[in-house]
């Protein structure tokens, strides 16, 4: 049969003959013209052209074998109720395998129906607050976030789940970190690879960060897999965790501190490894600003110290220079520093090495910048120390130069540990 006289629709099941090979599969959205494209047996797609293929439907989908996003939920008694917060990124989607239909996750109904394990650990609400790219978040996103987040805390919720995109994760955990203290776990959560991929770690993630919420650790943290296994996931403070892969499952990691804790997948069961603000032992507080007209620059050789100078020149209220080492630029942009102190603009260091902490005593250089009005960021990360300095400047800005050395939310550790 050709490609033209079959009518088919998302879910069916075709085959599709192309130079010799047969193909069977569902039916795939395709995002480009002309073509097909269908989920192999073995979980992947594979896109063909139609005009040069013979197509032909084997079985058309059942309406029974979709997942509805009207179904009811079932309360369970003795439960604890969690909010679920959908932001975006790709755990909020899902392809079902067995229509090839692709759902939007956001319905708490969506969600119990595409990992059912849920429904075991908790009774859920869930709301749609953003539906964008990571990439695209900015601070007044997070402010409304933080927001929301307290509303539902308010509102009863024993835990909060926030579903969001992996690439920007950490700079909503570092600013929900600051603007919140939480009577109740805050949990972030993303997957690394699509749920329509065979290696997903989509369901296993939201499983743990279930399982994180219903805790004693009222903190802000991101649950994400622990190894490249199916085995655990690991529980990063809010403060202290980086993205440091660009695909793995086990991309998320602590640094200068060993992770808050772990999930063991299979039996749920929390280990932790640092002390933790406990559930109930602080009152909600909501500090939601932040001022955004903050740059985080990173020093390279021979970088003109004029940079420096376009942020003064443009307004902007505070800079995070990421330098060398210990925390080092040329000797020629000691100048800019200088400057920006003499016209109020904080100017904070941090470091390119990631590990480790900043110490501008040990050279010249280094006493030259602090003579000149720079702030040492300790052992924070350089995104960390930007959304730390957002958050000081909105709300206590007379104190930046003092509590930017003071761990507020557990960013700073009074001596970084070797092994991590």
């Amino acid at each position: 049969m050709a490609s033209g006289e079959t009518i088919m629709d998302l879910g069916d099941r075709i085959s599709v003959e192309r130079s010799g090979t047969t193909y069977e599969g569902v039916v795939m959205p395709s995002r480009r013209e002309g073509y097909v494209v269908i989920k192999l047996d073995n979980g992947y797609n594979i896109g063909l052209d139609a005009a040069k293929s013979r197509i032909a439907l084997l079985q058309k989908s059942r309406e029974s074998q979709k997942i509805r996003s009207d179904r009811p939920l079932q309360r369970r008694e003795g439960l604890p109720q969690v909010s679920i917060l959908s932001t975006g990124g790709t755990i909020a989607s899902k392809v079902d395998y067995r229509t090839g239909a692709v759902t939007s996750q956001f319905s708490a109904g969506e969600i119990i129906s595409a990992i059912p394990e849920l429904e075991e650990i908790a009774n859920y609400s869930a709301r749609i607050i953003y539906q964008i790219l990571s990439e695209n978040m900015r601070a007044e996103y997070w402010i409304r976030l933080a927001n929301e987040v307290a509303r539902e805390i308010e509102s009863g919720a024993e835990g909060v789940i926030i579903t969001h995109g992996t690439d920007t994760m950490m700079y909503t955990a570092a600013a929900l970190s600051f603007m919140l203290k939480t009577p109740v776990p805050v949990v972030l959560v993303g997957s690394q690879r699509s749920s329509d991929r065979p290696s997903s770690d989509a369901s296993i993630n939201a499983v743990c960060a279930a399982a994180v919420a219903i805790s004693d650790i009222a903190e802000v943290s991101v649950v994400m897999h622990g190894s490249t296994s199916d085995d655990f996931c690991a529980i990063h403070r809010g403060t202290r965790v980086r993205k440091m892969h660009t695909s793995r499952r086990d991309a998320f990691q602590s640094m200068n501190q060993p992770s808050l804790g772990r999930v063991d997948y299979l039996s749920r069961k929390i280990e932790t490894f640092l002390p933790y603000r406990r559930r109930s032992e602080a009152a909600l507080e909501l500090q939601a600003r932040m001022e955004d007209r903050c740059a985080l620059v990173k020093y390279t050789p021979g970088s003109s110290p004029e940079i420096l100078n376009y942020y003064i020149d443009k307004g902007y209220r505070g800079i995070v220079l990421e330098g060398t080492g210990l925390g080092h630029v040329a000797s020629d942009w000691i100048e800019g520093i200088r400057r920006a102190k003499e016209e109020g603009i904080p100017v904070v260091i941090a470091s390119q090495c990631i590990r480790g902490r900043i110490c501008d005593r040990v050279y010249d250089t280094g006493r030259d910048m602090l003579h000149a009005g720079a702030i040492e960021g300790a052992d924070m990360l350089p995104e960390v120390a930007l959304v730390k300095l957002m958050w000081l400047l909105a709300n206590q800005p007379d104190s930046v130069g003092s509590l930017m050395g003071q761990s507020l939310a557990g960013e700073i550790s009074f001596s970084t540990p070797i092994t991590v």
